[in-house]
């Protein structure tokens, strides 16, 4: 199941029924914001940009790094071209040009497909995405959720649900993965788990920044 408006609307209806401790905060916030769209290949390069910055930061490198190359977003090949000193004079370090040329070169050679993702399932894309050096579960949990719309998805490696469950169910000791997902089931989030993670953190005001 994917979000849009309508199933976005299912999904606060089906969650307020579900679960009575996120409700109050459903019922605050309205329908979840989360417009999928299909520019996989930017998105990734962009997260990847802007591992570990704020958001400032991020916009300024990027915008850095755009500039490098004619036409609105560099291809594989037009990154490959591009020597990592190049890449280090825009804000990037060097690390993070690796990553980058690292996605462009699977591009190229097929390790990563964009147009085959829509096909795959969750586990099936974490899979084939964390080959790219430098992108994790977490990163793929992200994308899944705000670039594919895939609404099934909870982020157990994100900090701010780790907090935003311990706070709002009252918990003894912030919670393990195996523990959130525990919570999960227990108060039915399920097909809605990414739906039920927007409203964790709209509880603590600390959406991700993920386009």
């Amino acid at each position: 199941m994917l979000s849009s408006p309508t199933t976005l609307l299912e999904a606060q209806n089906y969650l307020i029924n579900a679960d009575p401790i996120l409700a109050p905060v459903i019922a605050r916030a309205g329908i979840a914001t989360i417009v999928p769209h299909n520019n996989y290949y930017p998105a990734l390069v962009e997260s990847i940009i802007s591992q570990q910055l704020s958001v400032k930061a991020a916009d300024t490198i990027t915008k850095r790094f755009l500039a490098l190359f004619p036409g609105d977003f560099p291809t594989p090949g037009q990154i490959l071209e591009k020597d990592i000193e190049e890449l280090r004079a825009v804000g990037l370090s060097r690390q993070k040009g690796t990553y980058i040329q690292d996605l462009a070169v699977k591009v190229i050679e097929g390790t990563v497909r964009f147009d085959e993702l829509e096909t795959l399932t969750n586990e099936e894309i974490v899979k084939e995405l964390t080959q790219i050096k430098g992108v994790g579960v977490w990163t793929v949990h992200m994308f899944l959720m705000f670039c594919m719309g895939r609404m099934d998805v909870l982020p157990t490696g994100d900090l701010g649900i780790k907090n935003g469950m311990y706070v709002l169910y009252e918990l003894s000791e912030k919670p393990t993965p195996e523990e959130m997902e525990a919570l999960a089931k227990e108060y039915n989030w399920h097909p809605y788990e990414s739906i039920a993670s927007w409203y964790i953190w709209h509880s603590l005001d600390n959406k991700p920044a993920i386009t």
